[in-house]
């Protein structure tokens, strides 16, 4: 199940995008694009927004796209054969893929295998292991990665690695601002423990439509929004990630394709230090006047740092309260 390929450790040698080298600066080592739950044949898909989406990520240039699924609404192959176009528009070395719940309806899987390939795939590339699971169940809405593959999970993880990633459909933590909790992975629990004794340093996930960062111990788990459809909950907007990884440094940032975007969270894998951005409760929970009040995207509201064995949420490890240099 494992997919190998060339290293690309040298990547921080290609020439850097246009607005970056317009502004001087040193494209980062790593740059990973995650999009999730497309929708592809929904009433409330935008093929608009996926044609932004596809020219913002071509200007950008990522190393590796990753797809948490739900690319079609109800499984159907017309609807796997959009999705499958779109995304062999972007440009990019590697994309990897997973189905989620939608895509298990009506037998859809078979489709899914027959245009992407494997719903469980692992993939290594500059020292960044990265591995894949399906957790959908045929015509269910609820996720499950199952027992059986938990030894495979370690074996994929024990690898060397400077980087690893896991990426799924379901969410592993309940994320705010989504209504009752109702289908998160039926056993997270037992998933986490294996991830963080595999040394995991970053799950990634879909299937709620809000993009949200949390920090378990050594873990960060963050889920990303649709990238081009309707079904928000609350005044979320379409959106996919950008993750960065520069030295020691890693950076998620959301962005709103034909907008901006602004950081989810920064950590530092060796140290576990960390700053949160909260945007949620302004952005989902709290109206506008309310907003406004409360000081808009910033302030008190819109940050929070910390670090894995600190006594506090407000201090780094040395807790001075300052990121590492």
């Amino acid at each position: 199940m494992t997919v190998e390929g060339g290293d690309v450790s040298g990547v921080s040698d290609r020439a850097a995008p246009a607005a970056a080298e317009a502004a001087g600066a040193a494209r980062p080592e790593l740059i990973i694009a995650h999009v999730s739950d497309l929708h592809a044949g929904s009433p409330y898909f935008v093929p608009s927004l996926m044609d932004r989406t596809v020219v913002e990520l071509n200007e950008l240039r990522p190393d590796l796209v990753l797809c948490t699924g739900d690319l079609t609404e109800m499984g159907f192959r017309q609807d796997y054969v959009a999705a499958r176009e779109y995304l062999d528009r972007i440009e990019c070395p590697d994309l990897v893929v997973v189905p989620g719940n939608h895509d298990a309806r009506n037998v859809g899987y078979v489709h899914f295998e027959e245009l992407f390939g494997p719903r469980s795939r692992s993939l290594r590339r500059g020292g960044v292991t990265i591995v894949a699971v399906d957790s959908s169940e045929p015509d269910l809405d609820i996720g499950q990665i199952g027992r059986a593959r938990y030894d495979w999970l370690l074996e994929e993880f024990a690898a060397p690695a400077r980087f690893r990633i896991f990426m799924l459909h379901h969410h592993l933590l309940p994320v705010p601002g989504t209504g009752r909790e109702r289908n998160m992975v039926y056993d997270a629990g037992d998933v986490l423990e294996v991830l963080e004794e595999g040394g995991v340093n970053l799950v990634l996930s879909g299937h709620k439509h809000v993009p949200y960062a949390w920090r378990l111990e050594n873990l960060f788990v963050v889920n990303a929004g649709t990238c081009c459809s309707l079904r928000l909950r609350g005044t979320t907007r379409p959106c996919y990630n950008v993750i960065t990884l520069d030295g020691d440094r890693v950076t998620v940032r959301r962005k709103y394709p034909f907008h901006g975007s602004e950081t989810l969270i920064e950590f530092f894998p060796s140290t576990g230090s960390y700053k949160k951005h909260i945007f949620l409760r302004q952005h989902i929970l709290l109206q506008p006047a309310e907003t406004a009040r409360r000081g808009g995207d910033g302030g008190a509201l819109g940050e929070q740092t910390g670090s894995a064995g600190s006594p506090t949420a407000g201090q780094t490890r040395d807790g001075t309260g300052a990121e590492p240099s």
